[in-house]
């Protein structure tokens, strides 16, 4: 790449996060969107958090299969009497967020109700719900909200526009075996349900600073376009908290009225799981990914990505300018997992020494084999990550005034200089998890 190509495209990355998306898709919305200078703050503060915490957590957790298990075959009636069963008497919402904010991370995304319609809060809309119709008979959301003040973290509420156990949903490409009557579909009924929900969910537990949809995909195949009037339901979000962020994981370029744009289990630009496609924005970025294999707890899935493999994903999320959403399935007993925590804390060692190089940073202006860069100001953080030599070369744009080690600053790094970069002259091949080489520009 020559100088200026990676001068016009550092200048592309930088404006990336706060302007208004250039969607592909457009439903039938209504008028332009233009976000609220609480929401424009809201996105500041977002993208600079770099890190977060996704949790999956319902009556799922009780059969052991994943978050997916009712789509699977049990019927609605069926699946719903674990709820009478469900008792997480191991739950303690202030211990979740000090082992989250202990990883670095600044927020945290929890799944008030997923598809199978399990309510994790007090909802008036319905009894199947944790308070109403479990003998635990707590607010988990209640109490969640109260700690992520009490820890200094934000809170995300997940929350799925699809609901395999109401007869009034409209069916769509999921959850056919579930019992539901077709013929009973009233979109109309469906949607009141959901915005008196996320009413109460707005009004009710303190400042939220997203809403993370799921589930537009469900009627994605639909013969004729379905409507899902997000420009209402949006309206009544921003309505409700002026900085509410929107973000929806429809698998397509943000739509008017969304506030984040969403990657599941790719970096943006990447499509390795057939789920991110879709075009860049000029949103603030998220990607989600999970621990081990399944965002639900399931028992047998017990293969986690070692610490390396987690900060190497996470330093490559912010090389690309966006946050990553890290996911925990808690046990049924209201636990994360022993390992879960294991990596919490690993990673949170390495935050304690390295998050300058990941908060509040810009993403890189260039792709390398060897790793990525991150840029704060004058700074340029070089995340040298897989080398296979001990000359690393960066096509930097601007001046190099000095190179050191960002764990040692006394320790001045050799380099060379080219029209189209530096070439970085280290001692040996790295073998730490991520060996960061400051660069001070003019």
């Amino acid at each position: 790449m020559n100088r200026i190509a990676t001068i016009l495209l550092s200048a592309l990355l930088t404006a990336a996060s706060f302007l208004p998306a250039r969607a592909e898709y457009v439903p039938d919305t209504g008028a332009e969107y233009v976000p609220s200078e609480q929401v424009r703050e809201s996105q500041r503060e977002f993208a600079a958090d770099r890190f977060g915490i996704f949790i999956h957590w319902g009556i799922y957790s009780m059969f052991g299969q994943g978050e997916w298990y009712l789509n699977y075959g049990p019927r609605a009636d069926e699946y719903a009497k674990a709820a009478r069963g469900f008792y997480p008497a191991d739950f303690n919402a202030d211990e979740w967020a000090k082992a989250i904010k202990g990883s670095g991370a600044r927020y945290i995304c929890f799944t008030t109700r997923h598809h199978d319609g399990f309510s994790m809060w007090h909802t008036g809309q319905n009894k199947y719900n944790i308070v109403d119709g479990t003998p635990f008979r707590r607010d988990v959301l209640r109490e969640l909200s109260q700690a992520c003040q009490d820890n200094g973290l934000k809170l995300h509420l997940y929350y799925s526009h699809l609901d395999w156990t109401r007869d009034d949903y409209p069916q769509g490409r999921t959850g056919h075996t579930t019992g539901r009557d077709s013929l009973r579909a009233d979109w109309q009924s469906y949607r009141r349900f959901m915005d008196n929900q996320l009413t109460e969910l707005l009004t009710g537990y303190g400042p939220i600073r997203a809403i993370w949809f799921d589930g537009w995909w469900d009627h994605d195949e639909d013969k004729t376009p379905f409507d899902w009037q997000l420009d209402e339901q949006y309206a009544l979000i921003h309505r409700l908290q002026p900085g509410c962020l929107i973000g929806n994981n429809h698998h397509q370029t943000p739509f008017p009225g969304e506030d984040i744009q969403i990657f599941e289990r790719d970096l943006p630009g990447e499509n390795t799981a057939g789920l991110s496609g879709q075009a860049i924005s000029r949103l603030p970025l998220e990607t989600c990914n999970t621990m081990n294999g399944m965002w639900g707890y399931k028992v047998v899935d017990t293969n986690y990505k070692d610490t390396k493999t987690l900060i190497h994903y996470l330093v490559k999320t912010a090389g690309l300018g966006a946050n990553l959403l890290l996911n925990i399935g808690p046990q049924p007993n209201g636990e994360l997992p022993a390992v879960a925590l294991q990596r919490l804390r690993e990673i949170g060692e390495w935050m304690r020494t390295y998050g300058e190089t990941i908060y509040g940073t810009e993403g890189s202006a260039f792709k390398a084999d060897w790793g990525t860069s991150t840029t704060k100001g004058n700074r340029t953080f070089v995340h040298i990550l897989t080398p296979d030599s001990k000359d690393i070369f960066v096509p930097v744009s601007g001046k190099v005034k000095k190179a050191v080690m960002f764990t040692d600053r006394s320790r001045k790094v050799k380099y060379s200089k080219s029209k189209e970069g530096i070439t970085l002259h280290l001692d040996k091949i790295p073998q730490d998890i991520d060996l960061v080489v400051e660069l001070e520009t003019a």
